[in-house]
Formats: structure tokens, sequence, C-alpha cells
């Protein structure tokens, strides 16, 4: 509006007289008694931004965001028990040999004990556990598809006609079945797979390394490497990556004779590396994992408040 104005107050202005004079002569009077508004027609737009007012403190969804953050944090700290070790973990900690550093904020958590002049390391990560979920989806999602296929095949045309098989105990109607025993005891929740990375060092004499698999009380070993320093196995920074990839690995742990591998787990067992250790990994991944989850939505919560 304000710049309209300008032009139009501007304009007569900056004509000259000789181009005025016709111009005054040859406008019909009558235009004169219109309004200036009545003479252009302006173009009508909709109030509409796309950036926020510098003036706005807040979004319209920050508080229905914050409540629902509320909703699912009291939802999962109902029991109070989320930061609470269960009892398990707690005794093997307080009678194991393994001191643990577990840093809240961070995915790995590092188990360390000494063996007489050796340091052993153990590491794992909840990441396997986040890893897995994926994994699970991809699974059932394909188990959907392959039933639904062989549903379809029933009734593709060519299928031969005949009576469908029926199997003895289908012959037998549900109440005059025998009840199973045991048949409301819940089940055994199965375990999953957890990597986990054993480091044995000995003063000046370099690094064993072992990369494990641990699963329901059980440690398969992979690998087995050596090297000459210890901060090459637990590699952190890039070109201490690149040099622990570069050094021969040696075969697969399956492929070499058994009474070796048979040797090496004994090895590792004596040191703390047993059925204890692999029973006690996939139980405090579940239990970090839903005290990182309660952290995360208590600090989600708290930014969209400010």
């Amino acid at each position: 509006m304000f710049s309209l104005r300008a032009i139009s107050r501007s304009l007569p202005r900056t004509l000259p007289r000789s181009i005025a004079r016709p111009l005054r002569n040859t406008v019909p009077k009558h235009a004169f008694t219109q309004p200036a508004w009545g003479l252009t027609s302006r173009p009508a737009y909709a109030a509409f931004s796309t950036t926020r007012a510098r003036w706005e403190s807040a979004g319209q969804v920050d508080v229905e965001l914050a409540a629902k953050f509320q909703d699912e944090l009291a939802l999962e700290t109902e029991t109070g028990e989320a930061d609470k070790l269960p009892e398990s973990l707690k005794y093997f900690l307080e009678n194991g040999p393994f001191e643990i550093q577990d840093t809240p904020g961070e995915e790995e958590v590092i188990m360390t004990r000494k063996f007489g002049d050796e340091k052993i390391r153990v590491s794992f990560s909840i990441a396997d556990l986040q890893n897995l979920g994926a994994e699970n989806d991809y699974d059932t999602a394909l188990s959907d598809e392959l039933e639904d296929v062989d549903s379809h095949a029933i009734n593709e045309k060519g299928a031969k006609p005949g009576n469908i098989k029926v199997a003895p105990e289908d012959k037998v109607a549900p109440s005059d079945r025998e009840e199973d025993l045991g048949l409301d005891e819940e089940a055994p929740e199965p375990g999953y797979p957890v990597h986990a990375n054993v480091t044995i060092e000995k003063p000046g004499k370099g690094c064993m390394y072992a990369e494990c698999l641990v699963e329901d009380g059980v440690t398969q070993i992979l690998e087995l490497q050596y090297f000459e320093k210890a901060d090459i196995a637990n590699a952190q920074s890039a070109d201490k990556q690149w040099a622990r990839g570069n050094i021969y690995a040696g075969p697969p742990f399956g492929n070499l004779d058994e009474d070796l591998q048979i040797l090496v787990e004994r090895y590792l067992e004596e040191r703390g590396i047993d059925a204890a250790l692999a029973s006690f990994i996939p139980d405090y991944i579940d239990f970090k994992e839903q005290r990182e989850y309660v952290r995360w939505l208590g600090n989600l919560k708290k930014f969209v408040e400010v």
C-alpha cells in the first residue's frame, strides 16, 4: 500500500509538461470525478506466509507433542523400575570379577577385569537389540508373503482334485481331547544373539582379540586374531580402524582343528568368558535399552517444552 501511494504521488512530477498537457485535453472530465481506487483493479491476495512470524515464541504443536512425550514417559516409568538394576544383574556384578563401564546416552558397554598380569576387556552394544527388531520385522513380512502365496496356490487352476488329508488328531472333537500337561505354563522367552568383543592384553606382549556371539548362555567364537598393540584391537579412531582392517585376521574359527577350538574355548572360560557372562550380557542389554529409551523420552520432552 505504501509503495503504491508513493508511485502515484511521484508519477505526475516526473512526466514532462509537454506530455501532461495533451493528457489533460484528451481525458474525459468525468474521469476526474471518480475516486482513484475505482480506476484501477487490484488483485486480492490471501494473507499467507510460509515463515513463522518473528514474535511467535512456540509452534502450535509444541504443547501437544510435549504432552504426548509425557504420556509415553509415564507409561514406561509407572512401575518405578526403569532405572533399577534387576537382582540377577546386581548379583553378577557384586559377586563376579568384572567391573562395568556404562556411560548414560552411549550404546556401548565395557566390562574389564584383571587375570594375573593380563587385562581383559569385553565390549558389547545395545545396537544389537535394535538391529534385531529390524530383522524380525523383515522376517515377519517375508513369512506373511510366503503364507499368502501358499494360500493362493490351493485355488490355482490345474490343482489336483481330491480330498484334503486330515491328521488323526483333527478327527477328535476339541472337547474330547486330553488336556496337555503344562499347557498353561508360560514358555521361556527365546534369546537373541549378541556380539561381544573380547581382548586379552599382556604387558609388552600384544593382545589377543576374539569376536564372539553369545546367546542363551552359550558363547560362540567367530574370529580369533592377534595384535601387537592393544589400541589397534580396540580401535576407536578412523586411522586405527583402517590399520586394524589391514592386519591378517586368520581363518574362520570354525575352520580350525576341533581340539584347537576346544582349548581356545577353555582358555577364555578360565578368564571369565563363560556361560554366566553369556547369560548376563543379553539381560543387561534389555535393562540398558529400556533405561536409555526413558532417558531419550525425557530429553526430548524437556527440549520441546523449553
